[in-house]
């Protein structure tokens, strides 16, 4: 099968470095792609559906445990938003919007993260995924999927760049349960802002984020932002410059994050796969190949530490369901 539209390539192979069979589970909600940002809207959920769909269409969901994510309630979401910012959630309705302008404005809620029927269901069912992808890892899978996840920008209490509610920083707070570091890798176009500042003062949490520097959305990620207090040093941004291709980005990528797993030892990996980084994305400007991305999930799955594997950005849906489904294959896939 050729999922990447090009040749067959190598594949992860589903043992352990034991011998043993890796243990993958995939979180999926067949009403998630039923949520509508609204009409001109880049952000559609229904490339969650898509994704789905060339999944099965490939057999590959005989290959992994399937699973419905529990919708995560409220207190799961107050163990890094703020109270009142998820009472807004939970309230605010096309309906009523008007009513609450303040509240909007307050919270951020409004063009680029707007108000739609179902938004905090929508919420808990891409936070359930990933924190449920956590506990997964927790009790000894080794690989954890949930596509509807990896919204990186969500603050502590406002929206940010079509995110609602930060489901990373929750799954590594599952995570910190058991394990005393972690390392999250977000190879979105856009810098992980939202989860580098929610750990920005931590050891126990590292951040690595690839992304577009300079006058791009959110205009942070400076090579210079390393952290603060206990946290300093555990911040790392990588900005990189349009058209960037897969040669030149895996001779970025392999050798830095090689040295972060040497140093570091982390006891679990979170990767944010944002798919916008890909050539051809309707809000990207970046020249990877499907295969130039998926060899980065590749290399950290070389090391055998367990790994959630999140979704993000990626606005040219065929190449994001594409994209996907591909990195789906190299854990299920004999090389």
């Amino acid at each position: 099968m050729d999922i990447s539209a090009g040749g067959g390539g190598n594949s992860l192979p589903t043992t352990g470095a034991d011998g043993s069979k890796r243990r993958v589970c995939y979180f999926y909600d067949a009403e998630v792609g039923n949520y509508y940002y609204g009409q001109g809207h880049p952000m559609k959920p229904h490339r969650i559906r898509m994704t789905h769909a060339l999944l099965a269409h490939y057999g590959l969901l005989d290959e992994m445990q399937v699973l419905k994510p529990h919708p995560a309630r409220d207190r799961d979401l107050c163990r890094f938003h703020a109270d009142d910012y998820v009472s807004f959630l939970r309230s605010v309705t096309p309906e009523t919007q008007q009513d609450q302008i303040r509240a909007l404005k307050r919270f951020n809620v409004g063009e680029d993260c707007p108000v739609f029927d179902g938004l905090y269901s929508f919420c808990q069912t891409y936070a359930g995924g990933s924190v449920g992808g956590a506990v997964k890892l927790n009790h000894g899978h080794d690989i954890a999927i949930n596509w509807a996840g990896g919204l990186h920008h969500a603050k502590k209490c406002e929206a940010s760049g079509f995110c609602y509610v930060n489901d990373i920083v929750l799954a590594i707070l599952e995570l910190l349960k058991y394990h005393q570091r972690v390392l999250y890798v977000d190879i979105d176009i856009h810098h992980g802002d939202g989860v580098e500042e929610a750990f920005y003062t931590t050891d126990r949490v590292m951040t690595v984020s690839f992304h577009k520097f300079g006058d791009y959305f959110p205009g942070t990620g400076d090579i210079r932002d390393v952290g603060h207090s206990k946290g300093k040093y555990y911040s790392l941004n990588v900005p990189l410059d349009d058209g960037i291709d897969d040669e030149s980005y895996q001779s970025l990528f392999k050798p830095i994050m090689g040295k972060v797993m040497e140093i570091f030892r982390p006891g679990a990996v979170v990767l944010q796969c944002g798919a916008d980084s890909l050539s051809g994305d309707r809000l990207g400007c970046f020249n990877l190949s499907i295969k130039g991305h998926a060899e980065c999930v590749r290399f950290m799955r070389s090391f055998n530490v367990p790994v959630l594997l999140l979704g993000g950005g990626g606005y040219t849906i065929r190449n994001v369901a594409r994209c996907w489904c591909y990195r789906q294959e190299l854990h299920l896939v004999m090389s």
